[in-house]
């Protein structure tokens, strides 16, 4: 039943509204999601309408619209943008910038964990504390000795230890570090609210016999999901589902870069012009292209503009060692392209919507997975094969 359908009253009304939306009564989330009292977690955050502005939302000045905001099972709240915290902006002020902390959604929270797998009495480090809210349900499932949260910012995690204390819920630990660094203590589930470029060998090294990792790629909608190895590395699958994630950083003040296409390739001629032999397409709008390129060509940043008068499309591709790609054309006809630099991006793109359309399916979902111990993942699945780098090691904290 969704949660509009439910007459509710106060927050413990919305709470069951909310566990009514994303879980059964049956499951072992139920109890965690219906008494956890997420508003006082979220107090105050940031909306937008498309790629204006960032406008301050306070709960308090609005009970009706804080309730309804905290307890929507599909809304992720931003609670922080470039360097700003909702907690410390005026209200009626706006501002400018990418996200850089969030309260993830519930389902979505929820949807991790189940991948993990997590039973009763087992150790979980929460990766990415943002708001406290994972940490929350995790605490009130499993109980408080067997949680430990870790972020990177240290506003972050004394606001939200200090919020988790004030409902009654006091995990292990809420440690300030970098979770790609090693880790102080050992778990029996890894579950993060962020997204990286790859495995960090900490994890896998703190990681107990039989445990189990998730991690989220950044860059597309790629779920992996791990069981530990006796030889410390891991086995297991890319999910059929997918999820994305910011990015995680590495020191407080880390702020995600905006991607920009260089000017001097707007209107090059590049070194090859060619055509295409598909229209012109967006990858970054293809779930599956975008998931897939994330793996084959991580890194590679999008751009795409239509004139309304004429339909044409112009998409420009680009990624940090130099190469840049731009297509242009419209939903009928090949793509006219124009590439340079030590890969051929475009050509890369058509070789994945290629086998999608020839066979039907992309191979990356469902893919079989198997990561050494210094975190480097080899994917594998029929004729396909893969690697993404591990992340490299770091110092715990800056």
């Amino acid at each position: 039943m969704r949660a509009e359908q439910v007459k509710v009253t106060g927050w413990q009304g919305r709470a069951l509204a909310l566990a009514r939306d994303i879980v059964y009564p049956q499951s072992r989330w139920w109890d965690a999601v219906t008494s956890v009292p997420r508003h006082v977690l979220v107090p105050r955050w940031f909306t937008r309408n498309g790629t204006g502005p960032w406008e301050l939302q306070d709960g308090a000045a609005d009970e009706q619209a804080w309730r309804a905001a905290a307890y929507d099972g599909w809304q992720t709240l931003i609670t922080k943008v470039g360097a700003q915290h909702a907690d410390h902006t005026r209200p009626g002020t706006t501002c400018q910038g990418p996200p850089t902390s969030s309260a993830t959604q519930p389902s979505l929270a929820v949807a991790m964990y189940r991948h993990a797998r997590i039973y009763d009495g087992a150790d979980v480090l929460d990766v990415g504390t943002g708001s406290g809210y994972g940490c929350a349900l995790l605490t009130r499932r499993l109980g408080s000795e067997h949680v430990t949260s870790i972020d990177i910012d240290p506003y972050l995690t004394s606001t939200a230890a200090s919020r988790l204390d004030s409902i009654g819920l006091r995990p292990a630990d809420i440690i300030t570090g970098d979770a790609a660094a090693e880790l102080p203590g050992s778990y029996d589930r890894i579950v993060p609210m962020v997204s990286l470029p790859g495995v960090p060998a900490s994890w896998l090294a703190a990681l107990r016999p039989g445990g189990r990792l998730v991690f989220s790629l950044t860059g597309g909608s790629v779920i992996i999901t791990a069981d530990k190895t006796p030889d410390g590395g891991a086995e297991g699958k890319v999910e059929l589902s997918g999820a994305s994630f910011m990015t995680a950083r590495h020191a407080a003040d880390d702020e995600p870069q905006p991607a920009v296409i260089p000017e001097d390739i707007c209107d090059a001629d590049g070194e090859d012009i060619t055509q295409s032999r598909y229209p012109v397409v967006d990858p970054t709008r293809g779930w599956e292209l975008d998931a897939m390129l994330s793996v084959v060509a991580p890194g590679i940043t999008c751009r795409s503009d239509t004139d309304e008068q004429t339909g044409i499309t112009t998409v420009w591709m680009a990624c940090g060692d130099g190469s840049w790609a731009r297509a242009t054309g419209d939903a009928e006809q090949p793509a006219t392209v124009h590439q340079a630099g030590p890969h051929r991006l475009w050509d890369i793109l058509d070789s994945v919507r290629h086998r999608w359309l020839t066979r039907g399916a992309l191979p990356l979902r469902g893919a079989s997975v198997r990561i050494d111990p210094d975190g480097t993942c080899h994917l594998n699945q029929d004729d396909w094969h893969a690697t993404i780098p591990g992340h490299p090691a770091r110092s715990l904290t800056h």
